[in-house]
């Protein structure tokens, strides 16, 4: 924090947002492997939410980083830098009172945890998309892993690069041999109790 920074305290509080929106707001991070279905889910989530008229925002690894990450590589401090920017944006979007779905591999347990200590453990859900790394391999929507078993990307998680699950996820979803739409109802059903 800089020395010569003060915060400045504004009079309209998250609570009045949340009452502004009618809803709770809080982050819903998914993690996984790539491929595992974590962008998938999270945008159908939040379209499902949207019909309920509950304020969303989605935040996606990718789009992250062609914009405010994008000078940041896949190295392991570099991953949490990614992470750690990615959680104070997460948490500016939660006290602006929406509900904000993190789609992101984020592979590092003190990572995950760290989401916790910025926007607050009250406001995080974590949800492990647990696909095996064969299920990921064999979708490879991105091409990415072929290109890492041919070792033209370094730093891959699951091939290169370690994925820690989570110990203790809020929810756990075992997609190899699940439909999206049985996923995603698992998650409303999870969300929709913490909205009201």
């Amino acid at each position: 924090m800089s020395l010569n920074t003060v915060r400045h305290n504004y009079k309209i509080t998250k609570a009045d947002r949340e009452r502004l929106h009618n809803h709770q707001s809080f982050l819903v991070w998914f993690t996984g492997l790539s491929g595992s279905g974590k962008s998938t889910l999270a945008n159908v989530v939040e379209v499902e939410l949207h019909k309920r008229n509950i304020s969303t925002f989605s935040l996606d690894g990718d789009n992250i980083r062609q914009g405010i990450n994008k000078d940041l590589t896949f190295a392991p401090g570099d991953r949490t830098e990614n992470i750690r920017r990615i959680a104070e944006i997460a948490n500016l979007m939660v006290d602006a009172g929406v509900v904000t779905l993190a789609a992101f591999v984020s592979p590092y347990i003190k990572d995950r945890e760290h989401i916790k200590t910025i926007v607050g453990k009250e406001n995080f859900i974590e949800i492990y998309i647990n696909t095996s790394l064969e299920e990921c391999e064999r979708r490879d929507v991105k091409g990415l892993y072929k290109k890492a078993r041919a070792g033209e990307i370094k730093n891959m998680t699951g091939i290169s690069a370690p994925y820690e699950a989570p110990i203790n996820p809020d929810l756990e979803l075992v997609t190899d041999n699940q439909s999206i739409e049985a996923s995603v109802q698992t998650i409303l059903d999870f969300i929709i109790q913490k909205l009201k």
